[in-house]
C-alpha cells in the first residue's frame, strides 16, 4: 500500500478531510472495517473509492465510484461483494469486461431489430438492384427501374393523353410500406387497384415483385420479416389482374405493298429504315433499338443482336438490311439514334401508326412487326428451329437444344430467302447492287 497510504475507520468527516499532500500523485486511505475497501484522492481533491485484492498471487485494483455518488456504507457492501469473486477465482474486472461486451451486443441486436421493424421496400429493392443487376440484361434491369419510378417528371415528348407529367410506375405505391407489412392482403389490394387501371403494366409488375420477394426470402436479413410463404404468390392476386390477352396483330401478305409504300413514304430516313429493320429481323423492338456500329460486322456479314434469352445472338445481314443501314447517318455509337442525343430514338409508335393508317392496317403494333416474320414465314415453310433462332426464342425440343448446331451461312441462306420474298409479295424492286436512287415502290 505505500508510504502514501493509512488505514482508519471510514467516517464521512475523515472522507471530508482527506487531501492529497502537495508533490503526491495520489493517496489512499485504508478501511478498517472492510480491509479491502480504500478512499483514493489525487492533487486536484477528486476522491474515488478502489477495491484492492490478491487474486492467484498479483494484486488487482478496481474502481467503485466516487465519494460523491456512492455512500460510505454502499461502498463496503461493493467491496464486500467483490471480495467474494475473488476468493472464488473470480477476476471482477474481466466479469465487467465481459457484461459490457454482452450489453453491446444486446444494444446492436436491439437497434438491428428497431431497423428491421423500420426497414421499407424501397430499402430492400434499392439493395436487391443493385445485386442482381449485373446478372440481368440492359432492358430487364430498365424495367425494374421504369415500374418503380415515382413519376411527376416532365413528360420528355409533350403532353400525354391530357397530362404533361408522367405518372408513377405501378410498384412505386408499393416502396413506402415497411417491409413486414408486405403480406398477401396487401398485394391483393395493390393487384385489384392497379389491375383496373393498366393491368398489362401491372402483370409485368406483379411478376418482378414475386421474384424481389423470393429473392428477399433467402436473405437473412430480411426472412424474417416476411410470411414464410410468397406474399405475391396467391390466386386472388393473379385472379385481379387477369390473364393477357392472345395479341394477333400482325401484316397479312397482301398487305405487304401498302404498308411498305407508306414507310418508304415517311419524312424520317432513320425511322422508316427502323420499321423495315424490325419487319425483315424478326427482333424485338428494343433489341433493334439498342444495335450499335460495333454490333455490325461487315466481314462475317453478321448482326450481334443483345437478347434478353440468351445475352446475344448473331444473324445474317441480309442485303436489304445491309442496304437500309449503310445509308444511315453515323450520329453517334446507336445504329438509330436521335438527332439531337445521339441515344437511341424512341419507340415510333405514333408514325408508325400513321403509316399504317395511310396503309389502311389496322391494329398493327410494333411488336406486331416480329408475329408478322414469324407469320410469313410460314407460306415459305422455313424449318421452325431457323425461326426460332432468328428471332431469339428458346429451343422447344431436345433435338434443338442439344445436337443442333446452325452456322451464320446455314441461317443466311434461310434468311436471304425469307427476304427476298417478303419484298417480293411487297412490289419492292430491289437487287444487292441496286443504288438508293433505283430504289422504288412497285405499288
Amino acid at each position: 500500500m505505500g508510504e502514501e497510504a493509512s488505514r482508519v475507520r471510514l467516517t464521512a468527516g475523515r472522507v471530508a478531510a482527506f487531501t492529497c499532500p502537495a508533490g503526491s500523485a495520489q493517496r489512499f486511505l485504508w478501511d478498517t472495517d472492510t480491509p479491502t475497501l480504500a478512499l483514493r484522492v489525487t492533487p486536484t481533491g477528486r476522491k474515488t473509492f478502489v477495491f484492492e485484492a490478491r487474486l492467484k498471487g498479483a494484486t488487482i485494483r478496481k474502481p467503485i465510484g466516487t465519494a460523491a455518488d456512492w455512500p460510505i456504507g454502499k461502498a463496503r457492501s461493493e467491496a464486500q461483494r467483490l471480495k467474494m469473486l475473488v476468493d472464488a477465482g473470480t477476476d471482477p474486472r474481466q466479469l465487467e469486461r465481459e457484461q459490457d461486451a454482452a450489453k453491446v451486443v444486446e444494444r446492436v441486436q436491439a437497434a438491428a431489430q428497431r431497423s428491421a421493424e423500420t426497414l421499407t421496400v424501397s430499402e430492400a429493392w434499392s439493395a436487391y438492384l443493385v445485386e442482381r443487376r449485373p446478372h440481368w440484361g440492359a432492358l430487364h434491369y430498365a424495367d425494374h427501374v421504369r415500374l418503380s419510378k415515382a413519376g411527376g417528371e416532365t413528360c420528355s415528348r409533350g403532353a400525354r393523353g391530357g397530362r404533361t407529367v408522367t405518372v408513377a410506375g405501378p410498384l412505386h405505391p408499393l416502396l413506402a410500406l415497411r417491409l413486414r407489412d408486405l403480406n398477401a392482403a396487401t398485394v391483393e389490394a395493390w393487384a385489384a387497384r392497379e389491375g383496373k387501371s393498366r393491368p398489362t403494366a401491372a402483370r409485368l409488375s406483379w411478376r418482378l415483385l414475386k421474384a424481389f420477394l423470393g429473392w428477399c426470402a433467402e436473405q437473412p436479413q430480411y426472412a424474417a420479416l416476411l410470411p414464410a410463404s410468397n406474399p405475391a404468390k396467391t390466386k386472388r392476386s393473379r385472379e385481379a389482374l387477369g390473364r393477357a390477352g392472345v395479341k394477333t396483330d400482325a401484316l397479312l401478305r397482301e398487305q405487304l405493298p401498302g404498308w411498305f409504300a407508306a414507310v418508304l413514304k415517311m419524312q424520317n430516313p432513320v425511322t422508316a429504315a427502323y420499321l423495315q429493320t424490325l419487319l425483315l429481323l424478326g427482333a424485338r423492338p428494343g433489341e433493334v433499338l439498342e444495335l450499335r456500329w460495333e454490333d455490325v460486322n461487315t466481314k462475317w456479314r453478321g448482326l450481334t443482336i443483345r437478347d434478353k434469352v440468351e445475352g446475344e445472338r448473331v444473324v445474317p445481314f441480309t442485303p436489304y438490311v445491309w442496304h437500309l443501314l449503310t445509308r444511315l447517318p453515323r450520329r453517334s455509337e446507336f445504329v438509330f439514334s436521335a438527332p439531337k442525343t445521339g441515344k437511341p430514338m424512341s419507340k415510333p409508335h405514333k408514325a408508325h401508326a400513321t403509316a399504317c393508317k395511310v396503309a389502311g392496317v389496322d391494329g398493327l403494333t410494333l411488336h406486331g412487326l416480329r408475329r408478322s416474320f414469324k407469320s410469313l414465314t410460314e407460306w415459305l415453310e422455313v424449318p421452325a428451329g431457323v425461326v426460332a433462332q432468328l428471332m431469339g426464342h428458346k429451343p422447344s425440343a431436345t433435338a434443338e437444344k442439344h445436337y443442333t448446331v446452325r452456322p451464320l451461312d446455314l441461317l443466311r441462306v434461310h434468311h436471304e430467302r425469307i427476304e427476298a420474298w417478303i419484298l417480293e409479295q411487297a412490289g419492292i424492286e430491289f437487287t444487292p447492287s441496286m443504288s438508293a436512287a433505283t430504289l422504288r415502290s412497285m405499288s
